[in-house]
């Protein structure tokens, strides 16, 4: 894993592009992921890209807490294992980051990302509006 450069900035795009289009017609609207400015989070250093472009994580530090805003891995590589490697390598910032946890949000007609974090120790600690589309907020607490 390494942070994305400024020239990757189309890659990324289309990654995000590519792994996100599936659930414009599952939430009916273009996922909040595609609407990112991604000239401005790679320059911001928060774009974390695998070595091949196959996924990546945007990671927003705040008070505390690291926010996963973003995974993203290309469809002829999902269900290898990619998105779970990726939630990993947040944890791994976050710890060393001095972050007691990890947060997140998904909409909340996207099951099988739901059922992902749970499986990986997250939880649902609510439910709100964001931009127009219902989303699931889900947060996991580091242990020492």
């Amino acid at each position: 894993m390494r942070r994305a450069g400024a020239a990757e900035r189309a890659a990324v795009e289309r990654l995000v592009h590519d792994a996100y289009s599936p659930w414009i017609e599952v939430i009916g609207m273009r996922p909040l992921p595609m609407e990112a400015d991604y000239a401005a989070l790679i320059d911001a250093g928060l774009v974390h890209v695998t070595d091949g472009l196959d996924g990546l994580v945007v990671l927003v530090p705040e008070d505390g807490v690291l926010l996963v805003e973003n995974v993203a891995v290309r469809p002829d590589r999902q269900g290898e294992g990619l998105g779970r490697a990726l939630l990993a390598y947040a944890e791994e910032e976050a710890r060393r980051l001095g972050m007691a946890a990890l947060r997140l949000y998904t909409n909340v007609r996207m099951a099988s990302n739901i059922a992902l974090y749970e499986s990986l120790g997250y939880v649902e600690t609510g439910r709100q509006g964001v931009e127009g589309r219902s989303a699931v907020l889900m947060r996991k607490e580091l242990g020492p």
